[in-house]
């Protein structure tokens, strides 16, 4: 049995180092799969449809790991689209620089969010059941805060003091990774000659990070996913991974999916 002052400092269930990171990495990646399979592929552009069981455990872990609104993030993200990289993009580096976008990105969710009207002309389609407008959707007072607070005094209750670092890199890994490297480092004219690359020429800036989408979940091919935004694959070039789609697929197979469109065409020009 642990002391009390051992439960505050290493918490219930210490781990090695090693452990910590795997623990990490598993909790970050579900969260990655979660936002870029339903946020983004099936609420924001309808690429697929998702089994009410899965729905639910996307809606749940959404608003446990980044207390993100289903609703604000898919308007957000449409009017991204119908205004990329135009005056009137919500989040785009050619208006409000690179840097701004890579590190401070989620400051301009919550600013694009207070738009007039932005809710009901991009949102529609979203979450609009009672557990959305009372739980996961509530904006009053704490409850915006209340999943990431049931984490963090997870993470304490697990891990002690160490799991408010855990914790800290939770909430951020989204922020950083998709608000600030997707939307930054994808739209940005500099990275595309230096390390990224287009499939297509198309209007905006949007360019491919990496080949191989793995770490944010196939979110890298940013310009194969601009080119043909209601396509379920963002993979073309047969040297390109999508590691959302492998997911979708498996998904598909266990007759938990539906797909609509799953072919990005880079003829457009």
């Amino acid at each position: 049995m642990y002391s009390f002052p051992e439960i505050i400092l290493f918490g219930v269930f210490p781990l090695p180092l090693w452990g910590y990171v795997l623990y990490l990495l598993a909790m970050t990646h579900t969260t990655i799969i979660t936002v870029t399979i339903y946020y983004h592929r099936s609420q924001a552009h309808r690429a697929l449809d998702l089994h009410p069981a899965v729905t639910h455990f996307f809606r749940f872990w959404g608003w446990f790991t980044t207390s993100m609104n289903v609703k604000e993030w898919v308007s957000i993200h449409r009017k991204h689209h119908s205004k990329d990289d135009g005056p009137e993009d919500p989040h785009s580096p050619q208006v409000y620089g690179l840097w701004r976008i890579v590190f401070f990105g989620v400051e301009r969710y919550y600013q694009a969010a207070k738009e007039p009207n932005l809710l009901m002309r991009y949102g529609h389609g979203t979450p609009k059941d009672r557990l959305e407008r009372k739980l996961y959707s509530n904006r009053r007072g704490l409850m915006p805060f209340l999943g990431v607070g049931i984490l963090l005094l997870l993470n304490c209750i697990l891990f002690g003091m160490i799991g408010i670092l855990i914790w800290v890199l939770q909430v951020l890994w989204i922020p950083f990774w998709a608000a600030g490297v997707i939307n930054g480092l994808g739209h940005w004219p500099l990275f595309k000659r230096l390390l990224c690359y287009r499939n297509a020429e198309i209007k905006d800036r949007s360019a491919n990070i990496l080949p191989w989408g793995i770490w944010i979940g196939g979110e890298e091919l940013h310009n194969n996913h601009h080119t043909d935004p209601v396509s379920a694959k963002l993979s073309v070039k047969w040297y390109e991974f999508d590691l959302g789609w492998v997911y979708i697929r498996l998904l598909e197979m266990l007759k938990l999916a539906t797909v609509r469109q799953r072919v990005v065409r880079t003829d457009r020009t």
